[in-house]
């Protein structure tokens, strides 16, 4: 079958694949075929929010561990906060790994 943007019988190779092999669905939007992710950017933002979001489970733990039933607030919105600094933890931590994987892939290194 020919390919009529390409002229050639096989389908073109993205420049960098996001970690798919193949497509799973074709193309619709109008983005160019070679766009990419701003990794440094995303590197950058991983970098600076895991630290913060670290401190703040921590803080939050520690203020709810010490809460009396007294206390404005108590220690289940805290206990919820630190709750939802764990999981922003969880989340910056995995996009950094994703980010250095990739990062690591685009320079052609095998670590």
């Amino acid at each position: 079958m020919r390919d009529s943007r390409t002229g050639s019988g096989r389908d073109p190779v993205p420049r960098a694949r996001s970690g798919m092999v193949g497509r799973r669905y074709p193309r619709t939007g109008t983005e160019p075929v070679t766009a990419r992710s701003a990794l440094r950017l995303r590197l950058l933002l991983a970098s600076v929010f895991l630290p913060l979001f670290v401190a703040g489970t921590v803080l939050f733990a520690v203020w709810a561990a010490g809460a009396d039933e007294s206390d404005s607030p108590g220690s289940g919105p805290l206990t919820f906060l630190a709750v939802v600094c764990g999981v922003l933890v969880l989340t910056a931590a995995l996009d950094l790994g994703v980010v250095l994987r990739r990062l690591r892939r685009e320079r052609g290194s095998t670590d």
